[in-house]
């Protein structure tokens, strides 16, 4: 496996977790059981791993969703889709 995300941004590891499975790419999340023994101060990364062969396919993928929430079109699209939500 090999490690293509670092973070202890749970927002951001979720979305790049979706991102690559929208592009068909296997992933897993290592350390996430660390925040039991660190106490959930964020202390250590998590870990977004994925085999070998799709290591430059996935660094893509989260390049291109870096640019997204950088510009601002990630948070655009979020509120669009809020927008599209029928009146309560």
């Amino acid at each position: 496996m090999k490690a293509v995300l670092e973070t202890n941004n749970p927002v951001l590891l979720s979305a790049a977790v979706d991102r690559l499975a929208q592009e068909g790419i296997a992933s897993v999340v290592f350390d996430s059981a660390m925040s039991a023994i660190e106490g959930s101060i964020g202390a250590f990364p998590r870990r977004l791993m994925v085999a070998p062969d799709s290591e430059s396919r996935a660094r893509w993928a989260l390049a291109i969703l870096a640019r997204e929430v950088e510009s601002g079109a990630l948070a655009r699209s979020i509120t669009a889709m809020d927008d599209d939500e029928p009146a309560r």
